[in-house]
């Protein structure tokens, strides 16, 4: 019986109650139900709830410990990387494979326990209506990744298609400006050009200064890199997260069936490959109201779009830095060594994974960027010329000491060192030591790992033979061939006899003269 028959029922329950029998036993003898649902009907008009047992769900049973030990962990992973509901669906279809439990009591279950986790959270957004071409949102979100065996969080910067539904993704360590306008260049690449405009957070990289209403002081370099492309950007009220409702949503929809559970990965590029491997296969996808793939609707909105530029934006931050006393230079609070003299100016160009620094129009030195602050990011191989000089400085350098924790000083090098010192003593030791490494420069410092290991196992302790065993594959020696002296065989001869001289050596004459 629904809900509407049962407040019928206890309607007629009362009223003949009140009006008609007048006793519980006769109204319920009336109407052929137990005495306790009149008394129901006379405490109140409408009927109690209904209070079901607990049922035997041999289905779920079978995972339900499993479903549990899962929510249980994500309490301590990424909150914008937790499992939902349908997600852990279809882990169930793969990793217990003989249960046939469904995606509805799958999701009553986790709702079930969510709720009682406190953990539901829900955000009510405004349907809007695109134009393919005109508007895409971007934003970063934040993600974690097992690279190289440690757990690391990186920034992804998302582009999504506000008319297609297609976006791009792409994953940074730190969120910078250089890595926010190159990232921008990957995604023109892999939508096929330039929306017409653009809307945004309000992210330092774009906005310098937030001013009354919708007005907003841009940085320089954004200034130039939109006017560069040509595309018009607009930015979103501080704290309005549902004005760019499509990015917000597709950034959790990404880190939840692409970063569920954490990639274990080697390093960023291989990232990279697995988040647009992601959006490739997200082309797939039919939006909810749609006939057509996503792929399908961003082919046919290329046509809407501006056309690339031919030349890249110069995304380098470019400045202009004195050599220190100690051989390097300061950008952005981090000191980068140089192979230069002291007092020369250079020019420092910042990218978002690199610091390029030229002098003469040549570049002279290349690191990975530092993101920490005080910091000294130095290279063994721009102090050889002055370790030359002061080999006492050798064993005690910081550039030394970076080249160990890189792992770019073996222990055959240390080996090799040794031999050297015991060889020709410390100073000159110390200095043979100093030109067997820069040998990397002529040949590579691949190379050159290859030939002290070699030297040191052959049981070598000099410089030259180091350089032997880095040339010695190039070296060609001659062989010899047989040649066909024609007219002048007449002039051959028997070759002599030796067996008279073999008397000398026989017992009797030997040791007399």
């Amino acid at each position: 019986m629904d809900w509407n028959a049962r407040v019928e029922l206890f309607e007629q329950l009362r009223q003949e109650h009140e009006f008609g029998v007048g006793t519980v036993a006769g109204v319920a003898a009336k109407f052929g139900v137990h005495r306790r649902m009149v008394r129901q009907a006379i405490a109140g008009a409408l009927p109690p709830p209904r209070r079901y047992p607990a049922r035997m769900k041999p289905k779920l049973d079978a995972v339900a410990a499993f479903i549990d030990q899962v929510l249980e962990e994500d309490r301590r992973a990424p909150r914008k990387q937790r499992h939902t509901a349908r997600r852990l669906y279809r882990r169930l279809l793969v990793e217990f494979p003989g249960v046939a439990v469904a995606e509805s009591t799958v999701r009553n279950h986790v709702r079930g326990r969510k709720r009682a986790l406190g953990l539901i959270q829900r955000e009510t957004f405004v349907p809007q209506s695109y134009v393919l071409g005109h508007e895409a949102q971007v934003d970063w979100y934040e993600a974690w990744a097992d690279l190289g065996g440690e757990r690391t969080r990186v920034q992804v910067f998302a582009m999504r298609s506000m008319a297609s539904g297609a976006a791009f993704h792409r994953a940074y360590l730190h969120a910078t400006q250089q890595a926010f306008l190159e990232a921008h260049e990957h995604a023109f690449a892999y939508f096929g050009g330039v929306f017409w405009l653009l809307r945004y957070d309000n992210l330092a990289s774009a906005v310098r200064k937030i001013l009354r209403g919708h007005r907003r002081e841009e940085t320089v370099r954004f200034v130039a890199f939109r006017s560069h492309w040509r595309f018009a950007a607009e930015f979103c009220t501080p704290g309005e997260g549902h004005e760019k409702g499509g990015i917000e949503g597709e950034g959790g929809y990404f880190r939840r069936n692409h970063l569920v559970p954490v990639p274990d990965i080697t390093d960023l590029d291989a990232l990279n490959a697995f988040l647009l491997n992601g959006c490739r296969e997200d082309e797939a996808r039919i939006l909810d109201g749609r006939t057509e793939p996503v792929g399908a609707a961003m082919v046919a909105e290329r046509d809407h779009l501006t056309a690339r530029n031919p030349e890249g934006f110069d995304l380098a931050e470019v400045t202009f830095p004195l050599v220190d006393k100690h051989g390097c230079v300061l950008v952005k609070t981090n000191a980068y060594s140089v192979p230069l003299r002291a007092g020369s100016r250079v020019e420092a160009r910042v990218y978002p994974l690199h610091v390029e620094v030229w002098h003469s129009g040549r570049r002279v030195a290349r690191h990975e960027r530092c993101h920490r602050r005080r910091q000294h990011v130095l290279d063994l191989e721009h102090y050889l010329d002055v370790l030359s000089h002061k080999p006492g400085a050798f064993a005690g350098s910081k550039p030394l000491a970076q080249w160990r924790e890189a792992g770019r000083w073996p222990p055959c090098y240390d080996e090799l060192w040794a031999r050297l010192l015991a060889r020709h003593g410390k100073q000159n030791g110390t200095r043979a030591m100093v030109a067997v490494v820069m040998l990397g420069r002529e040949f590579g410092h691949n190379a050159l790992r290859v030939a002290i290991a070699t030297a040191v196992s052959l049981g070598a302790c000099d410089v030259a033979a180091v350089r032997y065993l880095l040339t010695e594959a190039g070296l060609r020696k001659g062989e010899p061939h047989a040649i066909d002296v024609g007219e002048f065989a007449r002039y051959d001869r028997p070759l002599p006899t030796m067996a008279e001289y073999d008397v000398l050596l026989s017992g009797a004459c030997a040791g007399t003269a």
